[in-house]
């Protein structure tokens, strides 16, 4: 290839395909999940099951869908996502935040919303370690006194 060609190549612009996704990593917890966006009807996949038959109550798949609803897109975009790790709160909460990043991939525009939303600050607050001569982290043995 010459060298015109190769810089034509490298300028022109792809076309977006059938296929395409996009993908987001969120993390809560213990828990991280792997989000992929696609386009489609609107239909949301836990590890091969749907939010319902994988959480058993539909409050954790409000709180997952969370970022398509503000910015209406729960029923054009497809959602997959892999979770493993911690509870159910903290792998929903993980899908929440990878949904959130994974819409920034599909448009930059998106980030505001999202942000005021409060959908992409990774919630960092994790179980603290047990310490030396304590029953938990913090948690002290019953005093005693005779």
């Amino acid at each position: 290839m010459s060298e015109a060609t190769q810089t034509e190549a490298a300028t022109k612009p792809t076309a977006i395909k059938k296929d395409q996704y996009y993908p987001g990593v969120g993390r809560r917890k213990r828990s991280v999940a792997t989000v992929r966006l696609t386009n489609g009807k609107g239909v949301v996949t836990i590890n091969d099951k749907s939010p319902l038959e994988y959480f058993g109550t539909d409050v954790f798949e409000k709180t997952l869908k969370a970022p398509l609803v503000l910015l209406a897109k729960d029923k054009t975009v497809d959602v997959n996502a892999r979770v493993n790790g911690g509870g159910l709160t903290g792998q929903a909460e993980a899908i929440r935040l990878g949904i959130a990043r994974a819409l920034l991939g599909m448009s930059e525009d998106f980030r505001v919303s999202l942000r005021q939303g409060g959908f992409l600050t990774r919630d960092a607050r994790v179980k603290e370690r047990k310490k030396p001569g304590l029953k938990k982290a913090r948690k002290a043995p019953q005093f005693s006194k005779r």
